[in-house]
């Protein structure tokens, strides 16, 4: 029997392929929040001829990186005409004239395959028309098309901002550069997200024969190290394996012998340059003459009170063992080379998680911050902050 009406709660990934495959000839969003791997996935079921977006133009919503400007330049190469409503919060996607999903899910990873969200679909004509009543209403409504050259300027003042470290009084002024389309409920004030990471690492702090003690107060440790803006790798080797968007997770030496997850940040890719310390940085911290490159982070969080908070590695290591990290699990899965996780971080300046140690960390780190709080953005404050960078971005054998 032919599908006319369908109540959802889950599989909302396989729901907008089947749309897809109905008719992909013309798309028309209503969205809020669109990730760029979620608007590729549209994108591969063929090319419509003609798409229409409605989203929202709120700069705080890039900045903490619940929608892609990346997002927004996909669809404007593949030809689409995007606008921006302030307080937007509908999510409806028409798929030619043939199918219509309304539905709480964004286009997020997240929400398409990890999130409860509740909708339906329909191919019923009479609902078809009334969502593209709603979607033609409120295009009149919001205003002028986006170019590519507004995007550069908003990718332009994003980066200066988080390549600067995210300092609270600073990404207070972001603006929302969406129209007033008559939408008056209050607006969405969301956490960093760091659900759709494309890797994740744990960044060591310290040495060997430089252990801190659990009694350390974390906020000492992160004003020592410097990485609430910045993971510095050592001379001898640039950090190439970091993309944009990577979850940083730092975990600092102690006694006896551990490493403790204390708090995490959001990369962004190492350019050679920009992301080199100068003579100010080495001064500042003078070990940073043998540690002089970075992957610049942002969105930093960190846990309140002492080391003794935070979260072990061993733990993490004790429950996946191989699976704990992306080499070892490769590694088991060939059936050669190391298995061992304690000896895949051996002499590095990072280790890369797997899939099942992120998400163990991430959870354990979410319920350490309910337990003893986070450092504040008055505390955050006091650390020092480099000067904002404002041009735009062009297309180990020791431990810190």
């Amino acid at each position: 029997m032919t599908m006319r009406f369908k109540l959802v709660d889950s599989g909302w990934d396989r729901v907008f392929d089947e749309a897809l495959a109905a008719d992909h000839s013309e798309l028309r969003i209503v969205c809020p929040f669109i990730k760029e791997q979620v608007a590729k996935r549209l994108l591969r079921a063929g090319r419509p001829r003609f798409i229409q977006v409605i989203t929202r133009f709120n700069l705080g919503d890039f900045y903490s990186g619940v929608s892609d400007t990346g997002a927004l330049r996909l669809l404007l190469k593949h030809g689409a005409h995007v606008r921006g409503v302030r307080n937007l919060h509908a999510k409806v996607y028409l798929f030619g004239g043939r199918r219509v999903v309304v539905t709480s899910a964004n286009l997020t990873e997240a929400a398409l395959l990890r999130n409860q969200e509740f909708g339906f679909a329909a191919e019923e004509p009479g609902i078809i028309a009334c969502c593209r009543k709603y979607f033609d209403e409120l295009w009149q409504r919001a205003g002028s098309d986006l170019t590519i050259a507004r995007l550069e300027r908003w990718e332009a003042q994003l980066s200066g901002i988080l390549a600067g470290g995210s300092r609270p009084s600073e990404t207070a002024r972001l603006p929302d550069e969406g129209v007033d389309a008559g939408i008056t409920v209050s607006p969405i004030i969301l956490p960093v997200s760091v659900a759709d990471a494309p890797q994740s690492f744990v960044k060591f702090f310290g040495e060997g024969d430089n252990r801190a003690e659990r009694t350390m107060k974390i906020f000492e440790e992160v004003k020592r190290s410097g990485c609430h803006w910045a993971c510095a790798y050592p001379k001898d080797k640039r950090p190439r394996q970091v993309k944009d968007g990577a979850v940083m997770f730092m975990g600092r030496l102690v006694e006896p012998n551990d490493t403790i997850i204390y708090g995490r940040a959001v990369a962004m890719q190492h350019q050679e340059g920009r992301d080199d310390a100068t003579p100010a940085d080495m001064k500042l911290r003078p070990w940073k003459e043998k540690w002089p490159h970075y992957i610049r982070v942002h969105h930093a969080e960190f846990i309140a009170g002492t080391l003794s908070n935070g979260v072990p590695l061993s733990q993490l290591m004790d429950e996946f063992k191989s699976d704990a990290f992306a080499s070892t699990k490769q590694h088991a899965a060939k059936g050669s080379g190391n298995t061992d996780p304690r000896k895949a971080y051996m002499q590095q300046a990072a280790v890369k998680l797997s899939d099942e140690g992120y998400n163990w960390l991430n959870n354990r780190l979410e319920a350490a911050f309910q337990n003893h709080e986070k450092l504040t953005s008055s505390e955050l404050e006091k650390l020092d902050w480099p000067d904002r960078i404002v041009r735009p971005r062009p297309g180990g054998s020791h431990r810190e």
